[in-house]
């Protein structure tokens, strides 16, 4: 299992693991659903900064995790801007920002054994219907922490391609993708030891 878990002691990392995990889906469900204009989504996006803060996550941290979203950033903000309007590329694009930020925030101040703990006593009534909550948790907790080690995969590609002097332009994908499914291997065996697939 990959774990993203930083220590600390703030208020937030204090939380017991189902009282965050409602709070932050809450949060989350806000900050889609609310119907944004341009000051209000800036305010939202400073509010999940802050909770960083709070947190007592480096501010770098913070700054690193949107430098990985930069092409998402990129390519929707450029999309929405020329096909829709600049403001629906502000308002959207920012809270597409926000609501990873908020994930993240919630996976570096949440062990993954107590989110994963979370995830299957409320995944157990599916259990009447056939449907394996430990299954279907660890696939919850999987997705939550792929998304970070994918955009930490693309920054080492990128990197080590910048160090040999070479441009990789579109083809950066390639080497992404054999780093994206070898570790996807790796997690697979792991996984497989213990019995959980």
């Amino acid at each position: 299992m990959i774990q993203t878990y930083i220590p600390g002691s703030s208020v937030v990392h204090r939380m017991r693991a189902a009282a965050k995990l409602a709070l932050f889906a809450l949060l989350a469900v806000t900050l889609a659903a609310y119907p944004h204009d341009a000051a209000s989504i800036g305010v939202a996006l400073a509010g999940v900064c802050a909770l960083y803060l709070v947190a007592g996550i480096p501010f770098a941290t913070m700054v690193v995790e949107v430098w990985r979203l930069r092409w998402l950033i990129l390519i929707l903000g450029i999309g929405l801007w020329v096909f829709v309007s600049p403001l629906i590329a502000w308002i959207n694009t920012t809270r597409v920002v926000a609501l990873v930020l908020l994930a993240t925030l919630l996976t570096v101040t949440t062990r993954m054994e107590s989110l994963l703990g979370v995830l299957h006593r409320l995944l157990t009534p599916l259990g009447r219907f056939g449907i394996d909550p430990r299954t279907v948790s660890m696939t919850i907790a999987l997705a939550l922490t792929m998304v970070p080690t994918v955009a930490r995969f693309s920054t080492e590609v990128r990197d080590a391609a910048s160090a040999r002097g070479i441009r990789l332009r579109i083809r950066w994908i390639v080497p992404l993708l054999v780093r994206t499914l070898r570790h996807a291997d790796d997690v697979g065996d792991a996984l497989a030891a213990r019995g959980l697939v």
